[in-house]
């Protein structure tokens, strides 16, 4: 079974999508910010590789943004609108085991109050990316805003990520000998923030040994006058 997949899997490496040209890089872009089904697809560490290609001439890196900085801000606007119009028909559900309405409503007033940083820091972590226009489009979060903030963080996440690997290769020529291991430590640094609060909600619950009442310290003796 595995060694039939191993050509998909092989296809799917960074190295092997950047490979694959301009166009195939803007869709991969594209679905994985504004289609809920390209939460698989590589985000930050296909950027980089990119980056690392163009630093060699083998890509240019002035084109490589222009394709996938609007890739990037025309998927969140997709998934925004995605949300936007399944949204009233989840509002109309009725509460179940799988759905409660009231976390539309709480999605709404957190992106009232957070939504511009939401969808900004959100372009910098896997899978959120890709869910979180689709979120602030059910919130009915006001769409001037999410444009602007959408603009914004699709223009610093493929920019910063396609710059980075850009002038490591430039700086370090070398670099593309340990492409893999370049891989590695992008896909860590990228789950990293939604690791600190796992591990810091874990080490938040840890039960902690308090003295019950049959465990506490005998009163001292009352001594002889």
């Amino acid at each position: 079974m595995l060694e039939a997949l191993q050509p998909i899997l092989k296809f799917f490496k960074p190295e092997h999508l950047v490979q694959g040209g301009y166009v195939l890089m803007t869709l991969i872009v594209f679905t994985e910010t504004g289609l809920l089904i390209g939460f698989c697809l590589p985000g930050d560490s296909l950027l980089v590789t990119a980056g690392l290609f163009a630093s060699q001439g083998h890509l240019n890196i002035l084109l490589l943004n222009l394709f996938l900085v609007p890739a990037a801000i025309i998927g969140d606007t997709v998934g925004y609108w995605i949300g936007y119009h399944t949204g009233p028909k989840l509002f109309n559900r009725e509460k179940s085991f799988l759905f409660n309405p009231a976390h539309l409503r709480e999605a709404h007033e957190f992106y009232e109050r957070h939504g511009g940083k939401t969808i900004v820091l959100a372009r910098f972590v896997p899978i959120v990316r890709t869910f979180a226009p689709v979120v602030a489009g059910m919130g009915k979060m006001e769409y001037k805003h999410f444009l602007m903030y959408n603009v914004f963080g699709g223009f610093g996440w493929v920019t910063g990520m396609t710059l980075a690997g850009y002038y490591l290769g430039r700086i370090f020529p070398s670099a593309m000998k340990r492409l893999e291991m370049i891989i590695v430590v992008v896909v860590f640094v990228s789950i990293l923030p939604g690791l600190v609060p796992i591990v810091r909600n874990r080490l938040r619950k840890r039960p902690t040994v308090a003295n019950s009442p049959d465990q506490a310290e005998p009163a001292a003796a009352p001594q002889d006058a």
